[in-house]
């Protein structure tokens, strides 16, 4: 063994593999080894396997909400709260600055009116026109009447459903008429997937394809937060073809938003009013997914 081992330091490696082969053979009568030389791929066995495809139509939807703008009416449990902590505060307060100087004011009218009263004794005030806190109040109580809080209420712009101005105190969520089949339906905005796209690239393209203006939306994550699923009828139901699967992505509206919307297809709804446009399986699903703010 000693004299072959020294003569394979200097072959190849297939040599080497043959005389080791050989060796071992005679010397102790092993198997022969089946090598196969590396970089020469096997012949496959079979036809080649295509790659499968999927029988459901992949769609993403847009869950467009845009958020309150002004705050809630307080039910009467929340304002007798407010009035409980406005009273706590008050009775655990000190005296501001406003009410120290009235103290102030009141102290100086009073040693004004007495006999005894030297002018030199109010420092930094001289000869000058001194004006009061109670004077500062009466200005401001002025101001207060002549201004004009905008309503809350707006019965003309409420009623309008194509305005996402309505209803300033509640959530509004985007519905767009989209033809389906024979039929229009109500729907979030939505768009059949594409090959080469994520779902949520899907997404943003739906709510860009139904509206004609530009509204800027800010995605909240790359996954999605639902899926809806149904079938084609029977008649029209085939191999490659059986139904749909819409996945639905939330998004908020941002502050730049147009006033009208640029066709009578698009609603801003309410969450209590999304029952009235949508299909009642596709509205359940919905429903577990909208901010209720």
């Amino acid at each position: 063994m000693a004299a072959p081992c020294r003569k394979m330091a200097s072959r190849s490696f297939s040599q080497l593999l043959y005389c080791f082969n050989r060796t071992a053979v005679g010397s102790v009568g092993c198997r022969r080894f089946s090598v196969t030389p590396v970089g020469r791929a096997r012949p496959q066995a079979g036809p080649a396997v295509e790659r499968a495809t999927s029988p459901w139509t992949l769609m993403a939807a847009v869950c467009l909400q845009r958020l309150p703008v002004i705050s809630a009416d307080e039910s009467p449990i929340e304002q007798r709260f407010k009035q409980m902590m406005q009273q706590m505060e008050l009775e655990k307060s000190v005296l501001s600055d406003h009410e120290l100087r009235l103290l102030e004011d009141a102290d100086r009218m009073s040693r004004k009116q007495a006999g005894d009263y030297d002018s030199d004794e109010e420092e930094g005030h001289g000869d000058q026109e001194i004006m009061l806190g109670q004077d500062l109040e009466d200005t401001w109580e002025q101001r207060l009447k002549n201004f004009q809080p905008a309503p809350r209420v707006r019965a003309d712009v409420d009623k309008d459903l194509t305005s996402v101005q309505r209803c300033l105190a509640d959530s509004l969520v985007l519905l767009a008429e989209q033809q389906v089949g024979a039929e229009k339906l109500w729907l979030l905005p939505q768009a059949a997937w594409q090959e080469g796209e994520t779902l949520r690239q899907t997404a943003e393209r739906a709510l860009g394809s139904v509206t004609a203006a530009d509204l800027k939306a800010t995605f909240l994550g790359n996954a999605p937060c639902g899926v809806y699923k149904y079938k084609l009828p029977k008649a029209a139901r085939t191999e490659s073809s059986v139904g749909t699967k819409v996945f639905f992505f939330k998004a908020v509206l941002a502050d730049s938003a147009p006033a009208k919307a640029p066709n009578t297809a698009l609603l801003w709804v309410k969450k209590s009013e999304v029952q009235k446009y949508l299909k009642p399986a596709y509205a359940m699903k919905v429903d577990r997914f909208i901010l209720s703010l």
